[in-house]
């Protein structure tokens, strides 16, 4: 009964910061209430889209000056564009010794990922990112069976270990990453007007090796 009422009185905001490709932030914050979460651990289970990646590669060297573990539900591939791959989670566990505290701070590195062009004159592709879910977990629970289906789930405890964790869903305000796209409507003029400038150039640079004997 305490954990179900941590779980009702906890909130979860999600904030974005910076601008571009590859310099989105994800800043969570999470605050647990009544303040005393005794022998809770906390575990925040992310569902990114597909248009946008999380760099395991970066994560690994920023390990360090995090103040959280992460785990990934799957492969990462930086290269592939939006539309030729899918969305995945991610499992991040907060550092912290002891008890859950009453405040937790997260910032983690996210980088949108690239779009099919647009036919239809669209400057830009939008990316909903959705509030993580709050998970809590604690020894002294062993019966879920009073918890609604919906509200108790399996996730790891740990990075190496699997048990069930206590799940709140939260419903909130997405928030929404405007990506540019390329204009699909233009690709006949693109192309065509590189390989006229291609052209030209290649002959301009062959008239000047031929006068200049540099051939």
């Amino acid at each position: 009964d305490q954990l179900k009422q941590w779980l009702e009185s906890s909130s979860v905001s999600l904030e974005l910061s910076k601008k571009g490709f590859h310099r989105y932030l994800v800043t969570t914050t999470v605050e647990l209430r009544p303040s005393a979460l005794s022998g809770a651990s906390v575990l925040l289970l992310y569902r990114w889209p597909n248009g946008v990646f999380v760099d395991p590669y970066q994560l690994a060297s920023l390990s360090d000056q995090s103040n959280f573990e992460i785990l990934l539900d799957s492969a990462i591939d930086l290269e592939v564009p939006a539309h030729k791959t899918s969305g995945f989670l991610t499992y991040v566990f907060p550092s912290h010794t002891g008890s859950a505290p009453s405040f937790l701070q997260l910032t983690i590195p996210v980088h949108g990922r690239y779009h099919e062009p647009s036919f239809a004159g669209e400057a830009f592709a939008s990316v909903h990112i959705e509030p993580p879910d709050l998970l809590l977990r604690t020894e002294k629970c062993s019966d879920l069976r009073r918890f609604d289906s919906h509200s108790v789930v399996d996730a790891p405890c740990t990075v190496k270990r699997n048990n069930p964790t206590i799940q709140i869903s939260l419903f909130l305000i997405q928030n929404i990453v405007m990506l540019p796209v390329g204009d699909g409507s233009a690709t006949m003029l693109v192309c065509g007007g590189t390989l006229l400038a291609t052209m030209v150039c290649c002959v301009a640079l062959s008239k000047y090796m031929l006068k200049h004997r540099l051939v």
